[in-house]
């Protein structure tokens, strides 16, 4: 980027688009159209999706969409084609971008504790969203306001060197979180059992999303340094809401990844016990016997409860009236 370039006002920040390109204007539209799109799409998938709407990824995910896509896509198309005053395009852009982009890193970091274990390493990246948030923000704010009201030479210059300082380190921050989530998702395949086919398939598919994710990023940085101002403001929404909808897979990926590793015991662990016998519904440890008071005191009820938690789901709905039969006939079911 040159110095002249840095010293001129990007082009539709004040007084609409002026550029006579109708290209530019098409894409424009459409990008904006697809983020829109993908925006009421997700809202929708939201509640379809989740039973309960609670938890900090939920919120997160409703919030980018809600208070992020859509107005900072509204804003941005009001702005370019001015349709609406400058200081509401501007308020709602703003508000859009605040919510949007470093939502996106609290949406990858609330979903790290399902591969992550170490507590150091979540408040790290819980501090670096906070605090880029703060760095990178407020100065953009406030220089985004003073190009568009005041527009000396010094704060165009600023703005422009910030715009782009912003964007890099923002996509530099979401590069490190999926490289940290990429990482503990390899170290936990690799303790799944040799035997289970599906962690190859898994690992590539989240691979995959997660590469895709990084080229979007990159694809958005290239746009922004090459100049393209307009393209930019409005390829960002729909790039962010794409990756938000990748969020669904790589959530939907990891939580059945993690329900596996902790289900499925692993192969030594199978071949310790004959094909007819289920180690998964041990409630007790079957290597060691118990003390004998403890086994004389338990008698047949540990026994029983054995045997209840062996059932599955479905008989245990029947098994509460065969209890109450054995009460009313006064022995001890438990």
């Amino acid at each position: 980027m040159v110095a002249s370039e840095l010293s001129q006002a990007p082009d539709g920040l004040i007084g609409g688009y002026t550029g006579g390109s109708l290209p530019v204007r098409i894409l424009m539209i459409v990008f904006s159209s697809i983020a829109l799109y993908n925006a009421i799409e997700l809202f929708i998938l939201l509640f379809l999706t989740f039973q309960h709407y609670r938890g900090l990824y939920f919120w997160t995910l409703l919030l980018s969409v809600v208070l992020g896509v859509i107005p900072h896509t509204i804003g941005y198309i009001l702005e370019f084609f001015a349709l609406a005053p400058l200081w509401l395009c501007l308020t709602m852009s703003t508000i859009g971008f605040y919510v949007m982009v470093p939502g996106q890193s609290v949406v990858l970091y609330s979903r790290l504790h399902l591969v992550v274990q170490s507590h150091r390493i979540l408040r790290f990246v819980l501090w670096l969203i906070i605090i880029d948030a703060v760095l990178l923000l407020i100065p953009t704010t406030v220089l985004t306001f003073s190009t568009a009201y005041v527009g000396t030479l010094p704060i165009i210059r600023g703005y422009n060197v910030m715009e782009r300082l912003q964007l890099a380190w923002f996509c530099a921050q979401e590069f490190v979180i999926s490289g940290i989530y990429i990482s503990e998702t390899v170290k936990l395949l690799r303790l799944m059992p040799d035997k289970d086919h599906r962690r190859t398939k898994i690992m590539y598919e989240l691979l995959a999303i997660n590469f895709v994710i990084i080229m979007l990023d990159v694809a958005l940085l290239v746009v922004e340094y090459i100049g393209y101002y307009s393209l930019q403001t409005t390829l960002k929404p729909m790039v962010y809401s794409i990756k938000l909808k990748l969020e669904f897979g790589v959530l939907g990926k990891l939580v059945s990844l993690v329900q596996t590793h902790r289900s499925q015991p692993t192969s030594s662990e199978h071949e310790e016990y004959p094909n007819f016998v289920d180690p998964t519904q041990f409630t007790t440890d079957v290597t060691h016997a118990a003390p004998v008071e403890s086994r004389r005191s338990r008698g047949m009820g540990a026994w029983n409860n054995i045997s209840m938690e062996s059932l599955p789901s479905s008989e245990q709905r029947i098994r509460p009236s065969t209890r109450s039969r054995l009460s009313s006939d006064g022995d001890d079911p438990s």
